[in-house]
C-alpha cells in the first residue's frame, strides 16, 4: 500500500535514508552544528511513521570517526573535530526515532561523506559501505534522502544512490545545509539535479506523485 506525506510516496520498495542526524550536527552544543538541524527531527519522525505504515525500509547513516584522522582540521583536513567514536557528539540525536539498521561510516578515518562510499584520505581509493547491499537485499528501487548536512553528506549520498540506479529524491524540508562557504547549498542543488536526483521543495508534489 502506498502512503503519502509531504508530497512524496512510500511503499515496500522505498527506503527512507536518514543521514547523520547526530548530536554534533543537530545540537547547538555540537562540534559541527548545522544551523536549524534540530528543527528537522519532528519532520523526519513523521516520515518514519508513514514509511513504517507502508512497509518501507528505514535506514540510518552515522559518522563514527577515530579521534585522529586527516578528515579533521587538527590533522590537516577540512572539518572541526566531530562525531568521534563513543562520544556524545557521535550519538544519534535522542529525539530521533531509530527503527532500522544504522550504517556507520568513517570508522577508519576515511572521508565519510556518502552513505554508499568512503574515500581513503591517504590513497584516494573509493571504498564501498554496506548500504547498497542492504537496499538490494530489501528489493529497494526508490530512495528518499533526508538529514544532515544538505550540502555535504545528504548531497553525496543522494548522488551515489542515483548513480547506482535508484530513483532518488531529496526532501529539502527535512534537511539543512552547513554552508561552509556561502552558497554551498545552491551548488549542492545544482550538482544533485545534474546527477538526476529529484529535489522536492516544501509543499510541492514530486514529479512522480503529481
Amino acid at each position: 500500500m502506498r502512503e503519502m506525506i509531504h508530497g512524496v510516496g512510500f511503499d515496500d520498495r522505498t527506503a527512507l535514508t536518514v543521514v547523520d542526524v547526530q548530536n554534533d550536527f543537530a545540537d547547538p552544543r555540537g562540534g559541527l552544528y548545522v544551523a536549524g538541524g534540530e528543527q528537522i527531527i519532528p519532520t523526519i519522525n513523521e516520515l518514519i511513521v508513514v514509511a513504517q505504515a507502508a512497509d518501507a525500509l528505514v535506514v540510518y547513516t552515522q559518522d563514527w570517526h577515530p579521534p585522529r584522522t586527516p578528515h579533521f582540521d587538527t590533522d590537516g583536513g577540512t572539518w572541526p573535530v566531530h562525531c568521534v567514536q563513543g562520544t556524545w557528539g557521535a550519538e544519534l540525536h535522542p529525539q530521533l526515532d531509530v527503527v532500522g539498521p544504522v550504517m556507520r561510516k568513517g570508522t577508519g578515518g576515511e572521508d565519510g561523506y556518502s552513505g554508499f562510499t568512503l574515500r581513503d584520505v591517504h590513497t584516494g581509493e573509493q571504498l564501498p559501505t554496506d548500504l547498497d547491499g542492504i537496499l538490494r537485499e530489501n528489493d529497494i528501487s526508490r530512495v528518499i534522502v533526508v538529514g544532515l548536512a544538505q550540502d555535504v553528506c545528504v548531497k553525496h549520498t543522494a548522488i551515489d544512490a542515483r548513480h547506482r540506479g535508484y530513483h532518488t529524491t531529496v526532501l529539502l524540508v527535512a534537511t539543512r545545509p552547513v554552508n561552509l562557504k556561502p552558497g554551498d547549498n545552491r551548488t549542492a542543488h545544482d550538482d544533485m539535479a545534474a546527477a538526476g536526483v529529484t529535489l522536492h521543495w516544501p509543499d510541492e508534489p514530486s514529479d512522480e506523485d503529481r
